[in-house]
């Protein structure tokens, strides 16, 4: 019958793999019939057995199971990283092989964080203790990491207020701290990572950029603006496999949320405890995040795997922000 020796002729064109390969899907039951798994082939005396894929962080060397995200040996710059968010994505990142330079102001606060850090992945940690929302301070991060494949950009909020009673100097402290240093940093970084063909490119802002707080009128107004930057330069460079994305905290278990609680607490006339707890009752997690939670978002977004996400604000906050887009 013509249609059997059409199967035959197909089936015997067929490359020699097992009945399950994926790459067998779709053909008919018939063909499948007669493609058997091959024995392997004996090696040759002498030839030794392929060399299995190492991994160099000490999470991999200790034989824990996850998904490698590619990023060992990739150089991340990650400032205000001695504690809180910062902190979570250098550690994130160092975990998976990454070389490190983390940047804060204070010196003693950096340096116990690079001793933790290294105690507990085995990274190569930098620290350079600066102030990287002035261009002095930009400077010495950039000496220290001229080649960032990886720039994690963080920095302090403004203060609370109402806008009425800022100054234009306020503003601009702002401005300076939350927008153009974002920017002063991603202009000197990304044209190395365009001749590389590798960048990410990753913006701590604020959940506030979704849902403005009235009292965060500075944050609001920085953040939103550099915002809108990165959402045209994300989709200008996306062809070049580098990727910018931001990332947009909401109550995360850190020292500026507890400094933050108690100027709340002080201003109503309430315990600590008492505005904790009913600011964790309004999330539907009914938890505060972690900066560890925190750090695994970040470090995925550097990855390999993350080289389609460009542009976009990921919003982390338990489900607090209510509506559907």
């Amino acid at each position: 019958m013509p249609g059997r020796h059409a199967a035959r002729a197909t089936a015997a064109s067929l490359p020699k793999m097992g009945a399950r390969d994926p790459d067998i899907i779709g053909v008919s039951c018939a063909l499948r019939a007669r493609v058997r798994p091959q024995p392997a082939r004996p090696r040759a005396r002498g030839v030794a057995r392929p060399r299995q894929r190492r991994f160099s962080s000490r999470r991999h060397r200790q034989g824990t199971r996850s998904m490698d995200l590619g990023i060992a040996g990739r150089t991340a710059l990650v400032c205000a990283a001695s504690k809180g968010l910062g902190r979570g994505c250098a550690q994130a990142l160092a975990a998976e092989g990454a070389r490190l330079v983390i940047v804060a102001r204070t010196r003693e606060t950096l340096e116990a964080a690079v001793a933790d850090i290294r105690a507990r992945t085995g990274a190569d940690v930098t620290a350079v203790a600066c102030d990287i929302t002035t261009p002095e301070g930009r400077a010495a991060a950039l000496a220290a990491c001229p080649q960032p494949d990886i720039l994690v950009t963080n920095a302090g909020g403004p203060p609370p207020g109402d806008f009425r009673d800022f100054s234009h100097d306020d503003w601009i402290r702002a401005l300076e701290a939350n927008m153009l240093t974002p920017i002063e940093l991603i202009r000197a970084s990304i044209d190395g990572m365009i001749a590389r063909r590798f960048g990410r490119i990753v913006n701590i802002t604020s959940s506030a950029v979704k849902a403005p707080i009235d009292v965060l009128a500075l944050s609001n107004g920085a953040r939103s603006g550099l915002t809108g930057f990165v959402a045209g330069l994300a989709r200008k460079v996306a062809e070049h496999n580098v990727t910018i994305n931001n990332l947009l905290p909401g109550l995360f278990d850190t020292d500026r949320i507890a400094t933050t609680l108690a100027a709340a607490a002080k201003a109503q006339g309430a315990t600590v405890d008492e505005l904790r707890a009913r600011r964790t009752r309004e999330i539907p997690a009914k938890r505060l995040g972690t900066p560890d939670e925190f750090g695994a978002a970040c470090a995925f977004l550097c990855s390999v795997h993350a080289g389609y996400i460009t542009g976009q604000n990921w919003l982390l906050d338990g489900g607090a922000y209510p509506g559907t887009f």
